[in-house]
């Protein structure tokens, strides 16, 4: 069996260990409006046994204009702590489709200090599918406390990114659709150019997963090389608000690449500020 990465789980992983002490399992859902799902309200109605709902509009910066920038490191550990949750908790996090939203919250756990969190291969909707359990019930969560220990050089800003795209001193993989990067697709928020950073590279998140399982490492190689990207070189990675650029930063990881970094801002505040270069076609 080809490698697979060492940050995703399989669902008889995760089945055999439902119930164990010190496991924290998180459903990391969230759609956008065309996609017609509501997240908490599947989440209401079926869920893995004992996992928490993670809200991303709850846990986003409520002092940003941007959509779902991250919270400072006491309000993010104060919400994990809420949820029952502690650094040494071996924490799984799912998504509906798999491989879409999860990868976030695995790479904001991991930023602010937990130390074992993985990634459920496939997808609650895979899980479901195959007949494994689910429940309804109110997960009971006893207080708990995490202790913020956050990376800042995880992180990428909005001055950062000016440098790094004028400096060239980071690569730039970018997860949004071939479509948008281009150009030729219109941006799916209003006010926001079409088109990429320039010097960006084409890594669209859907082409790191099949199906909601994330591709194994030879595979994963063959997708940045394919894109251009230099595993041998620092990369920050970005997207349209920030969350399927932890796609790439987990595959990234997955490969053993290091030093990356993601844009929280990401195209939103880039293609929404008339003076930063855009770029149109292809890298």
């Amino acid at each position: 069996m080809a490698d697979k990465s060492p940050f995703v789980v399989s669902a008889d992983w995760l089945q055999e260990r439902l119930g164990q002490p010190g496991l924290s399992i998180l459903d990391a859902s969230w759609y956008l409006p065309a996609q017609n799902r509501d997240a908490k309200a599947e989440y209401d109605a079926a869920h893995i046994p004992g996992a928490i709902f993670f809200d991303h509009e709850e846990m986003s910066n409520p002092d940003s204009s941007l959509p779902h920038t991250l919270l400072n490191p006491e309000a993010f550990a104060a919400a994990i702590s809420s949820m029952g949750i502690t650094n040494d908790d071996t924490i799984v996090v799912y998504d509906g489709p798999g491989m879409t939203t999860s990868p976030r919250v695995w790479w904001m756990l991991r930023t602010f200090g937990a130390k074992n969190v993985s990634i459920l291969d496939g997808g609650f909707d895979s899980w479901k599918n195959a007949g494994r359990p689910v429940t309804n019930e109110v997960t009971k969560i006893a207080p708990s406390a995490f202790v913020p220990n956050f990376d800042a050089g995880k992180v990428a800003s909005f001055t950062d990114m000016r440098e790094i795209v004028e400096s060239k001193s980071r690569q730039i993989a970018d997860a949004r659709s071939a479509g948008r990067f281009k150009g030729v697709d219109p941006e799916p928020r209003a006010g926001l150019r079409s088109g990429h950073m320039p010097g960006a590279r084409s890594v669209p998140a859907s082409s790191l997963a099949d199906n909601g399982y994330l591709k194994d490492i030879n595979s994963l190689r063959q997708v940045f090389d394919d894109a251009g990207v230099d595993l041998s070189q620092p990369v920050v990675t970005s997207c349209g608000s920030g969350i399927t650029a932890a796609v790439i930063t987990l595959a990234l990881e997955s490969v053993g690449h290091k030093d990356n970094v993601l844009y929280d801002g990401s195209w939103t505040e880039w293609g929404g500020d008339k003076n930063t270069p855009v770029a149109t076609g292809e890298a």
